[in-house]
């Protein structure tokens, strides 16, 4: 049970204003062998070559959405990946900066969010699990650092939480949000998105 699903799900039935949405769901795998998160996310970047790219997970400490401001480069979980990893104190990328800072136009997303009634914060700690990895992954893959020319389509890139389930709430306790308010959410940050790629689209 994946709130981010059950979000994506709900988006796939809704024609866009502005241009073309494409949704992915992610294995929970760090790193970047062929069973990895990053490893799906780069191909599928590969092939429709985005304006932008717009990561979801879930965070079942939020009573918000979270829009993420900031991706650092550490790997320290206290928990094991799917594959069964559980990393400390590593970073993701050799050689990369310790921080990276998102590219999308936050302002205008929590705007847009508030806007259809649902409560937003930009957050600078998006922690050091999976979310944040994917997340530097991301803003290091945007910025051209970590791919040749040929394959670097100057896309805009970040990471959002939404909270758990009602469902997942009822088992483990916390907040939660219901899967068509977080899809509002989701909808109207979506679109302030692909307003701002407009320039880039026209």
């Amino acid at each position: 049970m994946n709130p981010t699903i059950a979000i994506a799900n709900v988006l796939a039935t809704i024609t866009p204003l502005i241009g073309s949405h494409r949704f992915l769901a992610l294995p929970v795998i760090g790193g970047i062998e062929a069973n990895s998160a990053w490893h799906a996310a780069a191909h599928m970047i590969d092939t429709l070559q985005p304006d932008a790219v717009v990561a979801l997970g879930e965070s079942a400490k939020a009573d918000r959405i979270h829009i993420e401001t900031r991706a650092v480069n550490v790997r320290d979980s206290r928990i094991a990946d799917n594959a069964g990893l559980q990393l400390r104190n590593e970073v993701v990328i050799a050689g990369a900066p310790h921080t990276h800072s998102t590219t999308l136009p936050t302002q205008d997303m929590a705007r847009a969010c508030e806007s259809v009634g649902v409560a937003v914060t930009l957050s600078s700690d998006a922690g050091t699990f999976l979310c944040n990895e994917l997340f530097f992954r991301l803003l290091e893959r945007a910025s051209g650092a970590s791919t040749s020319a040929a394959h670097h389509n100057n896309f805009i890139a970040g990471f959002i939480h939404v909270p758990q389930l009602p469902e997942q709430a009822s088992q483990r306790g916390g907040p939660h949000m219901d899967t068509h308010v977080a899809a509002r959410a989701v909808h109207a940050m979506l679109h302030a998105v692909s307003t701002n790629c407009l320039p880039k689209l026209a």
